[in-house]
């Protein structure tokens, strides 16, 4: 299957879930295994913010769709990568 600009962003769709997620419940989140350190949950949310930044900033060139060139509506991204980013700085120790 092809990747388009769509497919990329609704894939990526599970990342900002999962940030908005673990914003709401920290390590409760139904996204998350039991169990994890705030550490752990720290770095699960930077891996899904590092994802979505990845995503955002493709260009077109190689086989990846030209994201950050496309008009769709890429709000609940920017978002979410705002709110892992904030949840992290909250959360850490």
């Amino acid at each position: 299957m092809d990747m388009t600009v769509e497919r990329v962003l609704e894939i990526a769709t599970d990342s900002v879930t999962l940030i908005n997620d673990v914003n709401t419940n920290g390590a409760s989140s139904e996204y998350l295994p039991e169990g994890l350190s705030q550490s752990e949950v720290n770095n699960v949310v930077q891996r899904n913010v590092f994802h979505l930044e990845t995503i955002l900033a493709y260009d077109g060139s190689s086989t990846k769709p030209d994201v950050a060139g496309s008009s769709a509506d890429k709000s609940s991204y920017t978002a979410a990568i705002t709110t892992g980013k904030n949840y992290i700085t909250a959360n850490s120790g």
